[in-house]
């Protein structure tokens, strides 16, 4: 009976690590790879105003309504063609996640476009700063079928070529075809200036779509 028992447990372990590894291979296999380690802001740097800082597994940014500058951690690589999604939680003031941007020396810190992130309005919009302004500017009745106020939200970004889609909970919020816009740039989270924020980020990935 020992020997039985013995045995079956073996089997029951190789069985669990047979289907972790499988796991791993599975997630490996959607060739996302992390953007945030969970610790520390590598691979990213900020721009003046706010404060970004990584704690407990997220990346959390805080900035006061007295600061004018849009406080921006901004990704130390470009990108041209890809699929990046993350989790949020907008909880004071407006934020953003930027994508194809580029520096400048404004209060603004980039331009580009934007996928809007906000307690209560226009989230899961398009923006394009230093440009054209709304793009998509989703109703109050559409964002209430996708977007959780107060909670963990997802979004997810796709960009490739000119063909541009964002999703919020898996819902897609906006979507642009043949868009004159850049096609190269870095991505970047906002802290918008003259705003009371608090914004929490995690599980921040990236898929490269190779030309």
């Amino acid at each position: 009976m020992a020997l039985k028992t013995i045995a079956m447990s073996l089997l029951a372990c190789f069985a669990l690590s047979a289907l972790s590894t499988h796991g791993m291979a599975a997630d490996k296999a959607d060739g996302f790879v992390p953007l945030f380690d969970g610790k520390t802001l590598k691979g990213w740097h900020t721009l003046p105003g706010g404060n970004w800082e990584a704690r407990d597994g997220m990346i959390v940014g805080t900035s006061q309504k007295s600061e004018p500058r849009h406080g921006q951690l901004v990704s130390d690589k470009r990108y041209k063609d890809f699929v990046v999604r993350l989790k949020f939680r907008s909880l004071k003031g407006n934020s953003g996640l930027y994508f194809r941007v580029d520096e400048v020396e404004q209060a603004v810190g980039v331009f580009g476009f934007q996928a809007e992130i906000d307690p209560r309005n226009d989230v899961g919009g398009l923006y394009e700063t230093g440009g054209r302004a709304w793009v998509v500017q989703p109703t109050a009745e559409q964002i209430k079928t996708y977007f959780k106020p107060g909670e963990w939200n997802t979004m997810t970004v796709s960009a490739q070529g000119r063909d541009i889609t964002v999703e919020v909970n898996g819902k897609k919020s906006a979507e642009l075809k043949d868009d004159p816009g850049r096609l190269e740039g870095h991505l970047a989270l906002q802290l918008h200036g003259g705003n009371d924020m608090h914004v929490e980020f995690k599980d921040i990935e990236i898929r490269v779509i190779e030309p």
